[in-house]
C-alpha cells in the first residue's frame, strides 16, 4: 500500500514540477566577475513565498523529518547535521545557490521507497554546504543513503567561484548490487554560459579513449587534505553511471561513447521544442550564429545537430541581461508568440493557455512554451561575488510571479527575516491577501495578460523604474554594509536585511498603485487621457472624454481575413 501511495505522489510531483527554467553564467563570462544563476519555478496552483531556515546547532541523535516539497506528504526521517547554515530562498549564507528543472526520464528508475525528493534534497543541502563541491558531495551521499524518490532531475549548483550542472536519477530501489542513484556533475567553464529547462542536457562526458572509473569519481569534502588539489577536477560521477545502463540493455558501446541523456532521457519532440528551445533562446542572445541550431529546436528532424551543453558568450553577461532572458517569449525568432498568431487574442499576448498539447478535429496540436510563462510561482536571479564578505556578496534578486510581470527585488544571503509580502500570515493558494506579493502581482498580471499590448507598457515602466532604482543604489548600500561589517558583522547583516525588506514593501505598495491605475486607465476597453501623471478632467470636473482605440491593426486584419464578407460594410 505504501508503495502504491508513493507511486501516486511521484506521478503528482512529476506533473507539477516539470516546468522550470535555469540559466547559468560563469564568473569570467559575467560583466562584474560574479557567478550568476537563475530559476523560474513553474507550476499551476503553486503558492510559495521566500523560504527561510535559520542557522542552528543540533544535538547528537537529533532527527529531521522530511516532507515532500511538492505534495507536503511525510516521507521519513534522517539524522540532522551538527551545524546547519542560514538559508533564505535558494541561497545560503555561504552564497551557495541550488536550483533545478525536472526532465523525467525513464519511469522505471524512480525509487518509490526513497525518503528524499528533489526539493527536500535542495533545501537540506543548502543548510549543510559551504561550497558547490561540498553541495554535490552532500546531495549524492544523502540520495545514496536514504533513497531518491523523484524523477530525473537537473540541478544548478553554484557558489561565488564555481558553477556546476548535475543530473541525477534513482535506480528503482531494486538491486543491492547497484548504488541507489546514478548521477553525473560537470563544472561549467568560468568563461561559459549554460542552461537547462526540463530536458536532460548532459550527453557524453568521458574523454575519447578513456574508461569509466569503476569506483566512480566522488567529490571530496573541504576538510579532506586533498581538497585543494581537487579544485582542478571538473567532472564527478557515480560508480554505476554506465554499468546500470548496461545491465538494463540501454547502452552497449564503449565507455567514451556513453551519453547520459541518450541512455536515461532521450530527447523527443517535446523535449526539444518545449524544453531545449528555452535554452536555445537564451544562448542565441549571446551568439550571433546560434540560429544554426534551430532545426534541433524545432524538434522534427531526427538528424538535426544537437546544441552544446554550454557556450562562450560573445560579450560579458550582466545580471540585468539574465533578467531580460528570464522574460523571453522567443521574440524575434520563428517560435515567437506575436501578432501574426491569432492565439494571442485581440491584444496579442505572448502567452498561451495550457496544456501545451491539444487536439482539434482529431489533429494533434501544440503551443510554444517560452521561458516567461504565466504559471511561474517564484523566480530569482542569484548573484554570487567572491571578492565581498559572504553575507554581502550574495544577492537573490527575487520575484513572486511571472518574471516578465514582476520587479526583481534584492534579498541578501545573510538575511534572517523575510519581507512580509513574501511570507504573509494567512495567505495561501486559496486565500487572497493584499499584503502578499504573490497575490498582488498575480492580480496585476492577470489584468494585463488578455490586454497585453495595451496595458503591458504601463507595467513595464513601473517594473523597470523599480529595478533601475535598486541597481542605482546597490553600490551605495553595499559600501555602507562594508563599513558596518568592518566593525560589527551582525550590524551589517541587519542593515542589509532591513534594506531588502524595505524594497520588497516598496515594490508591493507600488504594485497596488499600479493595479488601481490600470483599472481606472483602461476600464471597459477604453483609455482615459492623462497629462503629467494625472488623469484629465473637464472644466466641470468630470472625467475627460475617453479614447476608443478599437482593434489593433494586426488583429483587425486577421479578423477580416477569417470572417470573409461578414464584417465588411456595404
Amino acid at each position: 500500500m505504501r508503495k502504491l501511495f508513493a507511486t501516486i505522489l511521484v506521478m503528482f510531483a512529476a506533473t507539477a514540477a516539470q516546468a522550470c527554467t535555469n540559466f547559468i553564467v560563469g564568473k569570467k563570462a559575467s560583466a562584474d566577475g560574479s557567478v550568476i544563476c537563475t530559476y523560474n519555478a513553474d507550476d499551476y496552483g503553486m503558492f510559495i513565498g521566500l523560504c527561510h531556515f535559520p542557522a542552528a546547532f543540533h544535538a547528537d541523535g537529533e532527527m529531521r523529518e522530511v516532507y515532500d516539497w511538492d505534495t507536503k506528504a511525510y516521507n521519513g526521517r534522517i539524522p540532522e547535521a551538527p551545524v546547519t547554515y542560514n538559508v533564505i530562498g535558494n541561497i545560503n549564507e555561504w552564497q551557495v545557490t541550488i536550483g533545478e528543472t525536472t526532465y523525467g526520464g525513464r519511469e522505471e528508475m524512480v525509487d518509490t521507497t526513497g525518503i528524499l525528493d528533489y526539493g527536500s534534497l535542495i533545501y537540506i543541502t543548502l543548510q549543510r554546504a559551504r561550497s558547490a563541491r561540498e553541495a554535490i558531495h552532500i546531495m549524492t551521499n544523502l540520495a545514496e543513503t536514504y533513497g531518491y524518490n523523484s524523477e530525473g532531475e537537473t540541478f544548478t549548483i553554484c557558489d561565488p567561484n564555481e558553477a556546476w550542472i548535475m543530473e541525477m536519477m534513482g535506480t528503482g530501489g531494486e538491486s543491492k548490487q547497484m548504488n541507489r542513484v546514478v548521477w553525473v556533475a560537470m563544472r561549467v567553464p568560468d568563461d561559459a554560459i549554460c542552461g537547462h529547462a526540463n530536458q536532460s542536457r548532459i550527453g557524453k562526458f568521458i574523454e575519447k579513449g578513456q574508461k569509466i572509473n569503476p569506483k566512480g569519481i566522488y567529490p571530496l569534502l573541504p576538510s579532506d587534505k586533498k581538497y585543494a588539489s581537487d579544485q582542478a577536477t571538473t567532472l564527478y560521477y557515480s560508480r554505476d553511471v554506465v554499468r546500470y545502463a548496461r545491465t538494463k540493455g540501454w547502452f552497449t558501446g564503449r565507455d567514451d561513447e556513453f551519453s547520459w541523456k541518450q541512455a536515461y532521457a532521450a530527447p523527443d519532440f517535446g523535449g526539444r521544442r518545449f524544453c531545449d528551445a528555452r535554452v536555445w533562446a537564451f544562448f542565441r542572445h549571446f551568439d550571433n550564429d546560434f540560429d544554426r541550431y534551430l532545426p534541433w529546436t524545432l524538434g522534427v528532424d531526427p538528424q538535426a545537430e544537437d546544441m552544446p551543453l554550454w557556450i562562450k558568450p560573445n560579450r560579458k553577461v550582466s545580471v540585468r541581461d539574465v533578467m531580460a532572458c528570464m522574460r523571453d517569449h522567443y521574440e524575434g525568432t520563428p517560435l515567437a508568440l506575436d501578432s501574426t498568431d491569432i492565439g494571442g487574442g485581440i491584444w496579442q499576448m505572448p502567452y498561451r493557455p495550457t496544456p501545451l498539447s491539444y487536439e482539434v478535429d482529431g489533429k494533434k496540436c501544440f503551443n510554444e512554451r517560452p521561458t516567461s510563462t504565466q504559471q511561474t510561482g517564484f523566480t530569482y536571479v542569484s548573484q554570487m561575488r567572491a571578492w565581498l564578505p559572504r553575507q554581502i556578496g550574495g544577492v537573490l534578486w527575487f520575484g513572486n510571479d511571472d518574471g516578465n510581470m514582476v520587479a526583481y527585488t534584492p534579498v541578501y544571503c545573510g538575511n534572517t527575516i523575510q519581507p512580509e509580502c513574501y511570507n504573509t500570515p494567512g495567505a495561501d493558494a486559496l486565500t487572497f491577501s493584499d499584503k502578499n506579493a504573490y497575490w498582488v502581482c498575480n492580480w496585476v498580471s492577470n489584468m494585463v495578460y488578455p490586454r497585453y499590448c495595451q496595458m503591458f507598457p504601463s507595467l513595464a515602466a513601473v517594473r523597470d523604474s523599480l529595478e533601475d532604482s535598486y541597481f542605482a543604489r546597490q553600490q551605495e548600500v553595499e559600501k555602507k554594509a562594508m563599513e558596518l561589517y568592518s566593525h560589527d558583522e551582525t550590524s551589517a547583516i541587519k542593515y542589509l536585511n532591513q534594506y531588502s525588506n524595505e524594497q520588497a514593501a516598496r515594490m508591493l505598495a507600488r504594485w497596488k498603485q499600479l493595479a488601481v491605475y490600470l483599472i481606472v486607465k483602461y476600464n471597459d476597453m477604453a483609455v482615459k487621457p492623462e497629462e503629467n501623471g494625472k488623469f484629465l478632467r473637464t472644466p466641470t470636473g468630470l472625467g475627460a472624454r475617453v479614447s476608443r482605440p478599437g482593434f489593433p491593426q494586426p488583429y483587425a486584419r486577421k479578423l477580416i481575413e477569417s470572417s470573409g464578407n461578414k464584417n465588411l460594410q456595404p
